[in-house]
C-alpha cells in the first residue's frame, strides 16, 4: 500500500469546491490493469469501480462517459441515443489532451476542457461506487448522488 496522504488533483480540488463527501483509496498502479485491478487492490465489486472513459463523435466532440468497470460501452446504442452516426474511444495521447489526465489515472471531475457527461444510469442503483481520483493508482469512494449533482450528467442506457 502506497503513502495514504490524498493527493492533491484537479479532481480533488473540485470535490472540495463542492464539500463533497468521499474516502481516498490509493492502491498500487498496473499498467493495463484496468478496474479489475483497482477492484482486486481495494477489495471492492468490479461493478462498483466507474471507469471514465473519453470518446468522440464522429464529429470529433469529446464526451465523457462513465460506466460499471466490469461492462462494457455499446458505443452503438450511445450514438443512437444522441443522434450521430458513430462514437469511438479517443486514443490515449486525444484523450489525454482533453481531459488533462493520463489514460488510467482520468477523473471525471477537474477535466481541462468542459465535456458533456453521459452516465450509465444504473450507477446511479449503487449505494457507493469507486471513481479515479485524477491519479493513476488513486479512486475516491463517493455516493452516486454526489456525482450526479457535481457533473450534472446524461442519464443513458449504454451497456453492451
Amino acid at each position: 500500500m502506497k503513502d495514504s496522504k490524498t493527493p492533491v488533483t484537479a479532481a480533488i480540488r473540485v470535490l472540495r469546491q463542492h464539500k463533497a463527501e468521499f474516502t481516498d483509496h490509493l492502491y498500487d498502479y498496473e499498467e493495463k490493469g484496468g478496474t479489475a485491478v483497482s477492484a482486486r487492490e481495494l477489495g471492492v465489486d468490479e461493478h462498483c469501480v466507474i471507469k471514465t472513459l473519453i470518446m468522440e463523435d464522429d464529429a470529433k466532440h469529446p464526451m465523457i462517459v462513465l460506466m460499471h468497470g466490469d461492462r462494457e460501452v455499446s458505443t452503438k446504442n450511445l450514438a443512437r441515443h444522441l443522434g450521430v452516426k458513430q462514437i469511438h474511444p479517443c486514443v490515449p495521447d486525444v484523450a489525454n489532451r482533453h481531459s488533462g489526465y493520463m489514460v488510467g489515472g482520468t477523473s471525471p471531475f477537474g477535466t481541462k476542457r468542459a465535456m458533456p457527461v453521459y452516465m450509465q444510469q444504473s450507477i446511479l442503483e449503487l449505494p457507493k461506487i469507486y471513481i479515479n481520483g485524477g491519479k493513476r493508482g488513486y479512486l475516491v469512494g463517493i455516493a452516486p448522488a454526489v456525482v450526479q449533482a457535481i457533473l450534472k450528467p446524461e442519464l443513458v442506457d449504454a451497456m453492451a
